[in-house]
């Protein structure tokens, strides 16, 4: 089998809509493994929502912080390093995961792109 490409994705922006997504992904594609940052128990509850997907092929990684879209994004990044987006975009940093998706802050997420 070949190599997972390990995306994370900021459950934040959400939660209704990436963790749904994270599961389709997974259903539907066997080389993706799906890294949801942001409060553990709210995507656990999303979670529940779905029952026939391949769920060691999707982590949970908690982020006590969020970074709301009205928050001047240099400020959050520097102040909120649990956040969601500061979290996941350290995964990729760090070599822990290949990509990082957001529907939060663009702002946030274009600092924090430079900065981490």
């Amino acid at each position: 089998m070949a190599e997972l490409v390990k995306v994370v994705v900021d459950a934040m922006g959400g939660p209704v809509e990436p963790v749904k997504a994270a599961v389709e992904a997974v259903k539907e594609r066997k080389d993706i493994l799906v890294i949801l940052t942001g409060q553990e128990e709210v995507i656990h509850s999303e979670l529940k929502k779905y029952q026939d997907y391949p769920t060691d092929r999707i982590q949970v990684v908690n982020a006590t912080e969020v970074i709301e879209t009205a928050e001047p994004p240099v400020f959050a990044i520097r102040k909120k390093k649990d956040s969601s987006i500061v979290v996941g975009m350290k995964l990729v940093k760090e070599g822990k995961a290949d990509a990082f998706v957001s529907a939060g802050s663009s702002g946030a997420i274009l600092v924090g792109g430079q900065v981490i």
